[in-house]
């Protein structure tokens, strides 16, 4: 029977990435994953592959609509949609590649195969290998999958899940989304782009569920004024599929003919099949497992990391946490601070976010200050004609430390990375303030949010 210091179970970024970190610290390392291609769904079918086809797509329009005001004129543009796919697929291809070489660099064992526990310290594999492994320590890092929806049927074809809907074969005449969230808003951004008609149908009364609901509310305009429909407070009963389409039922509404569905109301943990019981385990009833600080389940010397576990499902949030644990595994200490995680969604503009919202500080009672500042009053921004948006800095009342920050506008996923490291080393608004920026830049707008707090802003 092989046997290994530890075995990490899901070759996903939490995976792949804690099976790294304990190869640098001296272990001797298996990782399991069912498919031949590394990387989870994050890089097959995730936030790779839709960020491929959100580039692409935003070009396109760029090219058809977006070029004249700098005074190019072009002839016919053209879509592709082969060679977009085409794109995308290498894409994936050579990071998932680039994953296998990781793990062969750090000497690290691969089995590919569904794993599974076949006591303490004992894992099987059954796949293209079937072997039963050994360990002192084990880490559960099988990630998620798409979350299900009572009276919806995905078949693949018509209805179906993010999955399909990045390869997609033609560019639908009607899509319909179910779910407004980070996944839903995205793949919708694209087929809009494309030439899609593209309805939003959401639960909740408001878009992005979980987001600043200020922030939210500016960005559902916004996504209005590029042709989205959306149905708000709408509760989908089920589907049915037609010659070459599908009816999406909805209570209390009529029916919506459409030529695609997109299901997309969330994630689910990937912990079935994991024969948990034999380890004396049991998930709770949404499928997440229990842990403490250290990642460590109730079973001795067995951990869980990423989507399986408590927290936002974010690919970073899992690497985070994939690092934490190897270390505190090997030296006895690892550490994620969850109040300094970003999330970004991928539309245009761009949303990113880092810490409490103004909603949740309200909902706790906290005392607080704000500063905003709109990206129409900075230079870069109009010279890029990319006025949309603004940031908002959320600063404890009496320390003035740091709490939140929250950006819609273009490029925001990268600028949210300031606020994320000022609020890892507790910095204050001030701190952010007196800190110089580059002109012209975007990142003036943070500087200048961040003077917005002590009501000093220079230039709005």
């Amino acid at each position: 029977m092989p046997t290994h210091d530890l075995i990490v179970i899901g070759g996903g970024p939490g995976g792949y990435v804690a099976a790294i970190r304990a190869a640098q610290l001296g272990l001797n390392v298996a990782c399991i994953d069912a498919n031949e291609r590394l990387g989870g769904t994050c890089l097959r079918v995730g936030c790779i592959p839709s960020k491929a086809m959100l580039e692409s797509s935003e070009k396109y329009t760029e090219l058809k609509h977006g070029l004249d005001v700098h005074g190019i004129k072009l002839g016919k543009v053209e879509l592709d949609l082969p060679a977009m796919l085409a794109r995308k697929e290498e894409i994936v291809k050579g990071l998932t590649g680039g994953i296998d070489m990781l793990l062969k660099k750090n000497k690290i064992t691969r089995y590919t195969g569904l794993g599974s526990f076949a006591g303490p310290g004992k894992v099987t594999v059954k796949g293209k290998d079937n072997v039963e492994l050994e360990a002192k320590h084990i880490i559960i890092a099988t990630g998620s999958k798409v979350a299900s929806l009572k009276g919806v049927e995905v078949d693949g074809k018509t209805v179906g899940t993010s999955t399909e809907a990045l390869a997609y074969d033609k560019v639908p005449g009607h899509l319909v989304v179910i779910g407004a969230g980070y996944i839903g808003m995205e793949m919708g951004s694209v087929w809009l782009r494309l030439g899609a008609k593209v309805t939003m149908l959401e639960y909740l009364d408001r878009i992005l569920p979980g987001m600043d609901s200020d922030i939210a509310a500016d960005a559902h305009k916004l996504f209005k004024k590029q042709g989205f429909e959306f149905k708000l407070g709408a509760k989908v009963t089920g589907t049915k599929a037609t010659k070459g389409g599908a009816i999406v039922e909805i209570e209390g509404a009529d029916p919506i003919k459409c030529d695609k569905v997109l299901l997309s109301v969330g994630r689910a943990p990937n912990t079935e099949g994991l024969n948990l019981q034999a380890v004396g385990l049991q998930p709770d009833g949404r499928g997440k497992i229990e842990v403490n600080d250290h990642f460590e389940t109730k079973a001795k010397n067995i951990y869980a990391i990423g989507d399986v576990i408590r927290g936002p499902m974010l690919a970073h949030k899992a690497e985070e946490e994939g690092v934490a644990c190897a270390e505190h595994i090997v030296t006895g200490y690892g550490h994620v601070n969850y109040d300094a995680i970003p999330a970004v969604v991928y539309t245009h503009p761009e949303i990113a976010s880092v810490g409490k919202t103004e909603d949740e500080l309200k909902e706790k009672g906290v005392e607080y200050k704000k500063g905003v500042y709109h990206f129409k009053a900075n230079g870069r921004a109009r010279t890029l004609g990319e006025t949309d948006g603004k940031v908002k800095i959320l600063a404890d009342a009496k320390t003035d430390r740091v709490l939140g920050v929250h950006i819609l506008g273009n490029r925001a996923g990268d600028l949210i990375a300031e606020a994320a490291v000022a609020m890892e080393y507790g910095a204050s608004s001030e701190d952010i303030a007196r800190a110089s920026h580059a002109h012209p830049t975007l990142a003036e707008a943070v500087k200048e949010a961040a003077l917005g707090v002590a009501g000093r802003t220079i230039n709005g």
